[in-house]
């Protein structure tokens, strides 16, 4: 087996700058056009001839999209061309995404990825043979999760149907009326000051809506921070137990999931606790269902966000306690599969 090569990555690749394409100035048409934040519309022309890579340069600093085809990178983001004779495409992507790119941010107003900066980052480099076999098991594997998630979102969408036809289509007229606060407890949630390195990087997982922004599970296993003992201590609602159903309350309204590990929550969350008469997994379903409404509820000048006392006294019909066990029994088996996958 060949060495790896220790180089820089503007040792092997190029980063060539996007070029702006104001909305009012594309022309419809089925060229996938990129920004930093992704996808973000469709014009008749590409910048670019072929397949390529998107490297988020501004606003998303980092993130790594992969375009099969022809596309256009606007100038908020960076891309790479091919390079068959130099390297493995599907190699680089993968690479990228273990450098920590969107650590690399050097605008304090404006997340920005310096080109050079980029350039600079040490990497390891295989011989070309090995990076296209490396990129085939990656991609297989991709494949596979793919496979995963979209399982699960047709197992979301059938417990979603019978919530619809349990609750709302068949909802019993004799069932109470009452307030969220009857069937649930809410808590919030701080940040502990990051001027104290003793509050961060312990064994304790925290939360902020940030992890559920690409989030595509019902369930969440991981957090992007961790806090000590001294930093759970200043939040009031300490650890949340598993099976809590997080929503995220301002910047959006709306992130939904339930935790598969205790964890801690920032201020912008919601956390629900299911300690009453209703399920979590009634409870989720529940709100993705009254979504539309609980939005509606928010308020704010700069952006929307809605409080927990007035969360609280969302109205609410209680179904019967044997209709709830029975909807129990019927979707903890379907969700439990998705937790599975």
């Amino acid at each position: 087996m060949c060495e790896w090569r220790e180089c820089k990555l503007g040792d092997v690749v190029v980063l060539n700058y996007g070029k702006g394409l104001p909305e009012h100035k594309r022309i419809e048409g089925n060229v996938p056009v990129y920004s930093s934040a992704g996808l973000t519309g469709y014009h008749n022309k590409p910048l670019v001839n072929s397949e390529g890579l998107i490297i988020g340069r501004k606003g998303t600093v980092g993130k790594i999209y992969y375009s099969r085809n022809p596309f256009y990178c606007i100038d908020t983001a960076y891309y790479i061309l091919p390079d068959n004779e130099k390297y493995s495409l599907d190699f680089i992507y993968y690479l990228l995404k273990t450098i920590g790119l969107e650590e690399l941010n050097e605008d304090s107003a404006v997340p920005g990825l310096n080109r050079n900066t980029a350039y600079s980052q040490n990497i390891l480099l295989p011989p070309l043979p090995e990076q296209r076999a490396i990129a085939s098991v990656l991609s297989s594997l991709d494949d596979k999760i793919d496979l995963l998630h979209r399982q699960n979102q047709t197992l979301e969408a059938m417990a979603e149907t019978l919530f619809r036809q349990g609750f709302v289509e068949e909802a019993d007229e004799g069932w109470e009326e009452g307030v969220l606060n009857d069937v649930i407890s809410v808590k919030g949630g701080t940040t502990p000051s990051t001027k104290k390195s003793e509050y961060w990087d312990g064994d304790i997982y925290w939360t902020s809506p940030r992890d559920l922004s690409n989030h595509t599970s019902v369930f969440i296993f991981d957090t992007g921070r961790k806090i000590t003992e001294r930093g759970l201590a200043q939040i009031g609602s300490g650890l949340l137990p598993i099976g809590t159903v997080l929503l995220s309350s301002r910047a959006p309204i709306g992130y939904l999931a339930i935790t598969e590990i205790p964890l801690a929550i920032n201020q912008g969350y919601i956390a629900i606790v299911c300690d009453k008469m209703v399920s979590n997994y009634f409870i989720y379903l529940w709100c993705k269902a009254n979504m539309d409404g609980i939005k509606n509820q928010g308020n704010g000048s700069v952006f929307q966000e809605i409080a927990k006392s007035v969360f609280k006294e969302i109205s609410i019909t209680i179904p019967l306690l044997l209709s709830l066990d029975d909807f129990d029994k019927t979707v903890n088996p379907i969700l439990v599969v998705s937790l599975i996958n």
